[in-house]
């Protein structure tokens, strides 16, 4: 399996081995044996830092439990994981989980996966260097472009948009496959010419990259309605506002695509509703960790893209919310 599995120390998050998801029985679990693995992503992505806000909240609130959170390559690999036992808790991309319960690219045979909320949206970001001559999809093609880390969600969206703009992703252009932080670093170096990413606003390695160099922000809209009869509903035309990064004064339109926060079908009801309202009960706290957790909404938490189901615990706790 790819992707890197090094454990994030937070303060307050005590380092222990991955548990089973179904260990105890929720809040009320006696002694402190409950042990919970977060898969996150990249050190520079919204995952990593959230799911390491995340972790912490567990451990400080969740009695009888404590939960370290893991860097991965994020959407691929944190359902591998899943579907093994080896983590317990993962956040995903909305087009990588609907994949994972229908069995299709990276996933050969169904991952048993149910959503807790989502969470957030995560934006396409096609970056290149003001002045490349790239101002739209098209003009990748033949150019260096990293589209992201082995089995990452980035990697699954920006080969759909090349496949969809008329370029081979492995042929058509000079193919790197490097996280965000490579790949801010490789157009610093001039060793890329774009690369993809699929993140929350802002991402810190793109703010880093505008502290030296002025970029472009590519449309990626012209292939929303492509990709949804492909692939699902899941992709939707947003904006990433004027402003989110220096030097972009202008709103630029981009595919959005919702992240879910899934847990193994087999973890315990009460667990995952335990789970589930310890995001909105605890929410001041992950704000402070990370802006995207504003969008922690319950009205809109519970909305999935079917086949992807709710976890019983996370259903019953929107039901109750009325």
């Amino acid at each position: 399996m790819r992707g890197v599995r090094g454990v994030l120390a937070l303060a307050g998050v005590i380092a222990l081995a991955a548990g089973c998801g179904g260990e105890g029985s929720g809040s009320g679990a006696e002694g402190d044996g409950g042990r919970l693995s977060v898969a996150t992503g990249g050190t520079s992505g919204v995952y990593f830092v959230y799911g390491g806000g995340l972790a912490k909240v567990i451990s400080s609130n969740l009695k009888g439990y404590r939960a370290t959170a893991e860097t991965t390559s994020a959407s691929v690999d944190n359902l591998i994981l899943i579907q093994k036992g080896s983590s317990d808790i993962a956040f995903t991309l909305g087009d990588t989980a609907l994949d994972a319960v229908q069995a299709r690219e990276a996933f050969k045979e169904k991952v048993p996966m149910k959503a807790l909320a989502q969470i957030y949206e995560n934006y396409t970001q096609v970056v290149a260097k003001q002045g490349s001559g790239i101002e739209k999809i098209a003009d990748l093609k033949g150019k260096k472009v990293s589209v992201g880390a082995p089995n990452s969600g980035t990697e699954v969206i920006a080969d759909r948009i090349l496949e969809e703009a008329g370029i081979d992703p492995k042929e058509g252009i000079k193919r790197e496959g490097l996280g965000v932080d490579e790949s801010v670093q490789a157009m610093k170096d001039g060793s890329i010419d774009a690369f993809f990413w699929s993140g929350g606003l802002p991402t810190g390695a793109i703010t880093d990259l505008t502290t030296s160099d002025k970029i472009t922000l590519l449309d990626t809209t012209e292939y929303t309605d492509a990709l949804k009869q492909k692939y699902g509903e899941v992709y939707q035309d947003s904006t990433i506002p004027s402003g989110t990064y220096k030097g972009v004064s202008e709103d630029v339109p981009t595919i959005a695509v919702p992240n879910y926060l899934v847990v193994n079908e087999s973890m315990d009801e009460q667990l995952a509703f335990d789970l589930t309202k310890l995001l909105f009960d605890r929410k001041e706290d992950l704000v402070a960790v990370h802006p995207e957790a504003k969008n922690l909404d319950p009205q809109k938490a519970g909305q999935v893209i079917a086949p992807i189901e709710l976890h019983p615990g996370a259903q019953r706790y929107f039901d109750e919310q009325g």
